[in-house]
């Protein structure tokens, strides 16, 4: 009887040892598989994020870039907002437009009065709606969609063409 009884715990014993190892391979399963969701999750909402912020912060260096009396304005084309930023070089006048058209920033860089319109703008970066406003020297800029962010700038330098 001690033989049956030893080999019936050896038994016991195995079966244990074998569900405690499935139990293991189990979670550490589970464990790889909720760490990858988790790590897709935290890229997607990095790349949103990033999406938004960049187009934000392309528009916010333009805008710095030429913060000067009377050269940045706000204005709607065709119903839709449009930054524009005037330069003189050589006696001539031209002008970038920054605005969204058919789920794109773009930017259109011409010399006033070429005739081109917010289809010719060269695509910048993907973005549903760019929304410009202002109020003063306060231009608020603002994406939505999956990488939704705003910004607000400050133009140091007064005034408007209108002011001239």
């Amino acid at each position: 009887m001690n033989k049956s009884s030893a080999k019936r715990g050896q038994a016991v014993s195995l079966l244990f040892t074998m569900l405690l190892f499935l139990v293991f391979v189990l979670c550490a399963l589970f464990t790889v598989l909720i760490g990858g969701k988790v790590y897709e999750n935290i890229n997607r909402r990095a790349e949103e994020n990033f999406d938004g912020s960049t187009a934000l912060h392309y528009v916010a260096n333009k805008v710095r870039q030429s913060d000067r009396m009377g050269m940045v304005d706000v204005m709607e084309i065709d119903g839709t907002p449009v930054l524009e930023i005037r330069q003189e070089a050589n006696g001539e006048t031209y002008v970038t437009w920054i605005y969204c058209h058919e789920g794109w920033i773009r930017e259109l860089f011409t010399f006033e009065g070429s005739g081109l319109g917010l289809a010719d703008g060269l695509p910048i970066t993907e973005c549903s709606v760019l929304d410009i406003e202002t109020d003063g020297r306060i231009i608020t800029i603002s994406t939505e969609g999956s990488g939704q962010s705003s910004i607000m700038l400050s133009v140091r330098s007064e005034g408007s063409r209108e002011q001239q």
